[in-house]
């Protein structure tokens, strides 16, 4: 069982935006997918689909 979280952020898992590569920390929303996560915004992630 994962101990839940009582505030502290740095505890929280984080990765790198295969776009940007700004560094992404866990959020409750990707909860059920974290990882398929690649992109943090959008925005990343259209831009990084228009390249070839």
């Amino acid at each position: 069982m994962k101990p839940a979280f009582r505030g502290n952020k740095a505890a929280l898992p984080a990765k790198r935006c295969a776009a940007c590569g700004r560094t992404m920390v866990w959020r409750k929303k990707w909860q059920r997918d974290w990882d398929a996560v690649k992109y943090c915004s959008e925005r990343c992630r259209r831009q990084r689909a228009a390249q070839p």
